[in-house]
This record gives C-alpha cells, sequence and structure tokens, in this order.
C-alpha cells in the first residue's frame, strides 16, 4: 500500500484553503449589506415630504393690518402684519389674568419683527380654522366652538386648551422668512 504524504506547512503560511474561507466570508458580509440596504433607505423621507419641510414667504408683500395664509406641511398658517393699536393692546395683555396659557407677545415673534406674528392656523381646541377680525379680544374667533384669541394668537376665551401655535421659523435676508 502507497502511504500518504502529508506535508505541514510552516506557521503563519496562508493556504488554499484559508483564502476560499476569506473569501466567502467578504461574500457574505457584501450579501448582507445588499440585504439590509434597501430596508434602511426605506426609512428615509420620500422628495415630497422632504420638499414639504421648509417654506420660505416673503411678508413684505403683507400690507400693515392685513393676513395672508399660506400652506406649510398641509397646515394653513398664518402671517399677521400688526397694527401699531393692536401690538399696543396684545403688549398690554401680557400680564392679563385670564389667559390660559400664559405668554408674552415678545416670546411669539422675533426680535426686531414684533408687527409680524407667524402662528399655525389650527384651533388648539378641535383643528377647525379660526377666523380673524371678529373675537372678543381684536384676534381671532373659532366659529366651531367659540373660541376667542387675541392678535397676538393667544387664547382667552373658550374651550381650546392652548394658544395658536408658532412654528419654528426665522428670517433668512431682510423680510423674508423660512417655517421649518
Amino acid at each position: 500500500m502507497a502511504e500518504s504524504v502529508v506535508t505541514e506547512h510552516p506557521e503563519g503560511e496562508a493556504t488554499r484553503r484559508d483564502f476560499i474561507h476569506i473569501a466567502a466570508g467578504a461574500a457574505a458580509v457584501g450579501a448582507g449589506v445588499m440585504v439590509v440596504w434597501p430596508l434602511v433607505n426605506s426609512m428615509n423621507p420620500a422628495a415630497d415630504t422632504l420638499a414639504l419641510s421648509t417654506v420660505e414667504f416673503d411678508t413684505s408683500k403683507v400690507a400693515e393690518g392685513m393676513q395672508i395664509v399660506i400652506t406649510w406641511q398641509g397646515k394653513p398658517v398664518f402671517v399677521r402684519n400688526r397694527t401699531a393699536a393692536e401690538l399696543q393692546r396684545v403688549i398690554a395683555d401680557n400680564d392679563a389674568s385670564d389667559l390660559k396659557e400664559p405668554q408674552t407677545d415678545q416670546e411669539r415673534t422675533k426680535a426686531g419683527h414684533e408687527p409680524i406674528l407667524v402662528v399655525i392656523g389650527s384651533c388648539t381646541h378641535l383643528g377647525c380654522i379660526p377666523t380673524f377680525g371678529s373675537g372678543d379680544f381684536g384676534g381671532w374667533f373659532c366659529p366651531c366652538h367659540g373660541s376667542h384669541y387675541d392678535a397676538s394668537g393667544r387664547i382667552r376665551k373658550g374651550p381650546a386648551p392652548a394658544n395658536l401655535v408658532v412654528p419654528e421659523y426665522e428670517f433668512t435676508a431682510g423680510s423674508t422668512i423660512r417655517i421649518g
């Protein structure tokens, strides 16, 4: 009978079998990444959602005493250029005892741009859209259930639990604001 010859390789020298094991492991990792990547990528927001995440608007288009309604993320946003009389009244009411959610007008506007008020135009009670000028406090009135807001968007009377929401916004250049 013939004897089988076994040759030993010196320590640290790679064999073909070692190469095959490394190549198979690398292929398995690559296949795993190829399977997981579409799942992870599907969690990113869609392009149309990203497009709605911010909106820019030039507030110089809003005359004093007027209000413009723009849409941001499917919600109405009131951009109001308040008159000097409205500003005096809301500043005088900063310490009013009937504020359900105490907040000063300065906390609701940007310094240097106090006449411009930006609020989400959705009643905090059940989401109806309030109308301007028909409330008891010179601001908005929600006809659905009778909530009254002042010209700073603060709830003053009615079932609404909170002030009109001020979205995240900033003045980018002069009179242009970016919401979101």
